[in-house]
């Protein structure tokens, strides 16, 4: 399948753009109750992640300092996973950390690999 493969930078960076995109959206509801109201309230730490998922998702999405952004993001993501889920049961799928653990590794990745191509800097 290495006919594909002139695509893999193409399709790597609408991976991150769109990663991005649905990670901010996280933020936005926390935040704005936009594009749905968050259905718990805020406190310090719910707060914390919501300027997380909205700047770091930002940052990444655009390319613009996006390892660190990506970095912060992984982490704060395991932490959601095991302060919120990972504690209930041990498979995601029960305990409904999928999306969390999704992004905490789709970060982590970009952390290592950089933002590619359609990027505002390389970092």
């Amino acid at each position: 399948m290495t006919f594909l493969q002139k695509y893999s930078e193409y399709s790597y960076a609408a991976f991150r753009i769109v990663t991005a995109f649905l990670f901010l959206c996280h933020g936005t509801q926390k935040l704005f109750g936009f594009p749905a109201e968050f259905p718990y309230p805020l406190n310090a730490m719910t707060t914390s992640a919501a300027v997380i998922e909205l700047v770091a998702g930002v940052l990444i999405m655009v390319g613009f300092y996006s390892r660190y952004a990506a970095f912060i993001a992984s982490g704060t993501m395991a932490v959601g996973y095991w302060m919120v889920h990972g504690l209930n049961h041990p498979f995601p799928l029960v305990n409904g950390g999928e999306i969390t653990a999704f992004y905490c590794f789709a970060f982590l990745y970009m952390a290592t690999k950089g933002p590619g191509i359609w990027a505002l800097n390389d970092k």
